[in-house]
């Protein structure tokens, strides 16, 4: 069997081509893909070749946000079914490392992670037609929700990971800086998880009103009133939690000043060096953590979208056949018009 599929050979250098498909081995499922999701960092690989020390060294097939459909079981699998609808968990720990050991598999010193060019050879990703998966990897996503909801599994657990570093939010107020799809889920997700004031900052007013959707309390454009945001440096600062989220010096800096003292900064966007106020960090006693991918998050993710506890359609504003995957990436980049840029891969 032959399946189309999306093959990135450096910058904007992305072509449709056509390989065989395996039939699934022991323990593996073949899924018809049907959604896929655009992510920063397969937007980054489009457009820069790369980013930071990651760089596209070889051929690599995008893609690590997807869900399909069940069309063949391969012997021993067990709790699915020809035509389950399920999304993909791209990450695949090695379970024997020293922090798998420790049960800290998201920091396995040998993860494979589906679409990753930071090793080589690169992991293949999952924009094609046809893909054979460990079926451990598939969580099944009910029968409720679309195909391109169910792709945003994989987000919405970089949020709910997020959320979790912060610890309990029940009644807490929370900043999060960048409304893009991260932005907007990690809004969500705060609320999901009991905070009460969530304000959301971004400079495009499209992506503050999808994140007005996705549960923030209040939004500030900081491009057309910075003075809105300054007001919460009052009294050393409002909030108890902020999740900065764009990767913006200033954005940061404004989590500094903004968070009251003692109060938490959840660094969730990625970037390059930048210059921190350290006098204001040691000053008002602040926390600032990392929280990167996700953990045990994917399978709450997907129950949380199956059921609509966390209703994901508002971050989803395209979708493109695969035949117009060059078209769908730089659609992606138009931040003044798209969230999450989806492909599509059924007929």
């Amino acid at each position: 069997m032959e399946t189309r599929l999306l093959r990135l050979y450096g910058r904007s250098d992305l072509r449709l081509e056509f390989a065989e498909v395996a039939p699934p081995r022991d323990g593996e499922v073949l899924l018809k893909m049907a959604a896929g999701g655009i992510c920063g960092s397969d937007l980054h690989y489009y457009q820069d070749g790369g980013f930071g020390p990651v760089r596209v060294r070889e051929p690599i097939i995008p893609g690590h946000e997807a869900a399909g459909y069940v069309a063949a079981l391969g012997a021993g699998v067990s709790g699915l079914a020809i035509g389950d609808l399920v999304a993909v968990n791209p990450s695949q720990p090695c379970g024997t490392c020293r922090f798998c050991r420790e049960d800290l598999s998201i920091h396995c010193q040998h993860m494979r992670f589906m679409g990753s060019a930071m090793h080589l050879p690169h992991e293949q990703g999952m924009f094609r037609d046809w893909l054979v998966v460990p079926a451990v990897q598939c969580v099944s996503a009910g029968t409720l929700i679309t195909p391109g909801e169910a792709a945003c599994a994989e987000p919405l657990a970089v949020g709910l990971h997020a959320a979790s570093q912060a610890g309990d939010l029940e009644g807490r107020s929370v900043l999060v800086t960048g409304a893009g799809p991260i932005g907007a889920l990690v809004a969500a997700a705060a609320r999901h998880a009991g905070a009460t004031a969530v304000i959301v900052t971004d400079l495009a007013d499209a992506a503050l009103e999808r994140a007005l959707a996705m549960g923030a309390t209040e939004t500030i454009n900081v491009r057309h009133a910075p003075e809105s945001l300054t007001a919460f440096e009052n009294d050393k600062g409002q909030f108890d939690v902020v999740f900065e989220c764009s990767a913006a010096e200033p954005a940061l800096r404004s989590a500094i000043a903004t968070v009251r003292p003692r109060g938490l900064i959840v660094q969730v966007g990625v970037t390059g060096d930048i210059t921190l106020p350290l006098n204001a960090l040691v000053g008002k006693e602040l926390r600032l953590i990392g929280s990167q991918r996700f953990d045990t998050e994917f399978a709450l993710a997907l129950s949380l979208i199956a059921d609509r506890r966390i209703d994901v359609r508002p971050i989803i504003s395209h979708h493109f056949p695969i035949n117009e995957a060059v078209q769908a990436f730089e659609q992606a980049g138009d931040r003044s018009m798209a969230s999450k840029v989806q492909l599509t891969f059924l007929p």
